[in-house]
């Protein structure tokens, strides 16, 4: 329920980071503008942020972006030039696998940026500069709202950078509202309970989103999974039809991040529950057969931060139904 405040915190950070030398970008600026490729490279939830955030910061920066598991990375000792900027994200800085890949792109001699919300932090203090986001103490292994001030610090960061007049400002004046509309979105809580009372006995569910919303997806299904232990999958609503689509029927749940393959969803009798802007019900499902989160809109590229907490507050419900510790999940710990 903190999701707000970190929010606030970070925006009111932002002004500090872009305009003075904060955690040392300034100063690699240049460099950074000059890259072949960005690389994102993360774990978990961290991966699932640094996901959200790559479109725009392809749209803005004009530099291509490409995304790592850091585990993979390694075992594949995937190549990464000098020419080349590794974003390395973490929320403890402390990420054994992410620390590594760390070390692999230093040896290389590739610009390495941290962002981390530990200040003093392993990953703050090997890499050349970075960002601390400010989100706050996660007490719970699963990370949220780390998670949700992710997003918009890169957002944030980028915007100010290569980009036309007309969307810097339009990002800017969601970016000073979103604190608020976090706040309403947080009202559904009752709505996502019962929700989950609906769910509770279910084994499976499936949640699709598309474009900024793929990230939304892949990070609400790994929340229910590893604090409700349920088996749940985010998946590409572009591939559901390589696949996905024959698991579809009147049993199994899907939740739809609102995009064009709910007809289709529909079609194979889906158990559809669909994620979409206040009052757009009648446009996304006209026949009314469907269950709606409706959720504030704000601009498409900071959507990912409203839409992921209806999954949260899912994720939560779900989990203390069903008896467990929603803190301390099963084989888990703080990484």
């Amino acid at each position: 329920m903190k999701s707000p405040q970190s929010v606030d915190v970070l925006l009111r950070a932002a002004g500090i980071i872009c305009s003075r030398d904060g955690g040392g970008l300034k100063a690699h600026l240049k460099t950074i503008r000059h890259s072949r490729r960005i690389i994102f490279i993360g774990c978990g939830t961290s991966y699932n942020a640094a996901l959200a955030a790559r479109p725009l910061i392809e749209e803005l920066s004009g530099i291509p972006v490409t995304m790592e598991i850091a585990s993979d990375l390694l075992d594949r000792q995937g190549p990464i030039y000098r020419d080349a900027t590794a974003v390395f994200v973490s929320q403890s800085g402390e990420t054994a696998d992410t620390l590594l890949a760390l070390e692999y792109a230093l040896k290389i001699g590739a610009l390495c940026v941290g962002i981390t919300n530990t200040v003093g932090s392993t990953l703050a203090r090997k890499t050349h500069c970075g960002v601390h986001i400010n989100a706050g103490c996660e007490i719970g292994v699963a990370s949220t709202k780390s998670n949700n001030s992710y997003d918009h610090d890169g957002i944030g960061y980028w915007s100010q950078q290569k980009s036309s007049q007309t969307r810097s400002e339009a990002i800017a004046k969601n970016l000073s509202g979103l604190p608020g509309k976090v706040s309403e979105v947080l009202k559904l809580d009752n709505e996502m309970r019962d929700l989950a009372v609906s769910l509770i006995d279910t084994q499976s569910l499936l949640i699709f989103g598309r474009g900024y919303n793929y990230a939304t997806a892949m990070e609400g299904a790994l929340k229910v999974k590893e604090v409700a232990l349920m088996h749940s999958e985010g998946l590409l609503a572009g591939e559901m039809k390589h696949g996905p689509l024959a698991l579809v029927d009147e049993t199994l749940p899907v939740i739809v991040i609102a995009t064009r393959v709910i007809q289709q969803l529909q079609a194979r009798k889906g158990r559809l529950i669909i994620m979409c802007s206040e009052g757009d019900t009648s446009n996304v499902c006209p026949n009314e057969s469907c269950r709606f989160i409706e959720v504030p809109q704000v601009e498409d590229c900071l959507q990912p931060v409203i839409n992921i907490i209806p999954l949260q507050l899912l994720a939560y419900h779900l989990t203390v139904l069903r008896g467990h510790d929603v803190d301390q999940p099963r084989n888990l710990a703080k990484v």
